[in-house]
Order: C-alpha cells, then structure tokens, then sequence
C-alpha cells in the first residue's frame, strides 16, 4: 500500500464547483489535501485551505506547495458569452494560460513530482461527427476558453520536457452535477422549477458528460499510476446521453418530474441564437463523443459509472 502519511496533494480552485469534489473525495481516500482559494473554504472537513489572490495577477504559490507531491490543477477561468472574441482571450489567457504556467514553474522548483492539469475536451473542438474525439486528434479549439486551455497544455509540457515535473492533462467533456456553474446550471434551475421544456424529440443526439465522481476517479489513478505522466487522457462517464436523456438525468438526481414537450430540432435552435445563446443551442442539439479507449487501455482503469452499469 502507498504511503501517504506525509505526501500532500495541492489541488487548486478550492471552492469551487470541481475543486470542492476533488478534495473530499480524495481526502475520503486517505490523502493529505491542500486546497487554495480567494476566500475562506467553508464545510470541508479534514482539508487545509490556503488563501491566494486572483490568479489574473501574479501569485507567490511558495506556501501552497510546501511539501506538495502532486498539483491537481482546477482553477480556471470557463465561462464566455457567446460573441467571444479577440478581448476575451486576453482574459482566458491571463488565468487560464500565464497564471498555470508560473504555477507550474514555481511547482516544478519546489520538488513537486506530478502535475495534473484539469483541460478540456473543447481543446479536440465544439461537435463530433461519427466518431468520439480522441486523445491524438489534431486540436481544433472552440472558442477563445478552449484555445487557452490548448495554449496551457503546449506550455505546460515545454516546462515538463526541461524540468522534473510530470504532467498529465485530462480533457473532460461537461462536467455534471448539482452545483454546477454555466449553462448546466441554468438547466438544472429549469428542471428543479418545472419549467416546461422543448426537449422531448430531442433524443437522438448522443453527448458524452462527466460526473465529479468520474474524474476524481481517474485523478486519483493518474497520481501515482508510472503510465500516466506525458500523457493526455479522455475522460467521461463512458454512456452518451440524448437531451431528452440528460434533463431526464437530471430530473432523477434532483427527485423532480421533467416539464418535456416537443419541438422541432431546427426551430429550437433558431430560437436559442435569437435570444443569444448559441452556444447552448450546440450543447443541447449536436453530438458530442468521447473515445475513453486509450485511456482506459493505458491506465488500466473503467469509469466507475459503467462499472455501476455492468454490475446491475
């Protein structure tokens, strides 16, 4: 069994929506967790918090990563409006891409071993067709988030090839769960209201989501696992769901009926970029697949979801 009595993970973006599940699940898992924030944490048994400023501004991490053997890189900045452009990559790029970077650098100098860099499956682009996006395909961002995520990745491993640091990038499609923030969120609202819904002839798209459960799985894997650094891993809950599904999904975790009626796919969209939301239209009406295999075969490791699956 590892030892882990004195080996600290530092995992980033403490109090928020992925951060906040990373850290009690793997602190239910026996490790030592460390967690940076902007504010005070609240309600996380057993983990010690640091405070650290807005990381659009230079951060000394020295305190942070005093006797850290893996970074599990979550903080970040995700939301866009859907009329992003030239200024909002600047944005992106000063959390997303500079302040990762000089994480990354002052972690590879204070001895960290590992580096795990929570991406995105944007980086791979915005819709698949006929296959799931793989961890080799050439990258194709979506949107100004998803090339600073890409821009992360490229420099994050140029700091790995001339340091000790190991990294490892996981690219998680959606991730899904009460608490989450953007568009899912907003979805979750309606479905918690019963508000009604024009979802229910949307079943026929298939999109691929993950839980905070799942990637927390495959992070601890990937902490210590002598296949993982170097690599980039596709992760999802390994069960693609139709809106009609997902709302469906939702309503179940929430204990609610879902408000579903009918309305062409085509019409649906048109109404969704009138009102400004483009980018939900594509959430809610196109495919998006994720191919595990390699990650799966690589690692060893099934989504505990599926496993669920089978087991039933």
């Amino acid at each position: 069994m590892t030892d882990r009595s004195d080996r600290h993970l530092l995992i980033t973006g403490g109090n928020g929506f992925l951060g906040r599940a990373l850290a009690a699940d793997l602190y239910n898992r026996g490790w030592l967790v460390r967690v940076t924030t902007r504010q005070p944490l609240s309600n996380q048994k057993g983990v010690e918090s640091v405070i650290v400023g807005d990381m659009a501004t230079a951060i000394d991490w020295s305190a942070s990563l005093m006797n850290v053997d893996c970074v599990i890189h979550t903080a970040g900045r995700a939301h866009q409006t859907s009329a992003a452009g030239a200024q909002d990559y600047q944005a992106f790029r000063r959390t997303n891409v500079d302040a990762t970077l000089a994480l990354a650098e002052q972690a590879a100098a204070a001895g960290v071993r590992r580096f795990i860099f929570i991406s995105s499956a944007h980086v791979n682009g915005g819709a698949t067709h006929g296959r799931g996006f793989r961890y080799d395909d050439t990258p194709q961002p979506n949107g100004p988030y998803a090339r600073s995520k890409l821009d992360a990745e490229r420099g994050l491993a140029e700091i790995a090839k001339r340091t000790s640091l190991e990294l490892v990038v996981l690219r998680p499609p959606l991730i899904i769960g009460l608490g989450v923030k953007g568009n899912l969120a907003t979805l979750y609202r309606a479905v918690r209201r019963g508000w009604p819904l024009p979802f229910a002839t949307i079943n026929r798209n298939r999109r691929d989501l993950v839980s905070c459960g799942t990637l927390a799985d495959l992070a601890h894997v990937c902490i210590d696992h002598d296949q993982a650094p170097g690599q980039t891993f596709m992760v999802s809950d390994g069960r693609p769901l139709s809106t009609r599904a997902l709302v469906q999904s939702m309503a179940d975790e929430i204990g609610v009926r879902p408000n579903l009626w009918p309305m062409p796919k085509g019409l649906l969209r048109l109404a969704l970029k009138a009102a400004g939301r483009g980018r939900m239209a594509s959430q809610l009406t196109e495919d998006l697949e994720i191919d595990i295999s390699h990650t799966c075969q690589r690692l060893n490791w099934t989504p505990p979801t599926a496993a669920a699956d089978i087991e039933r």
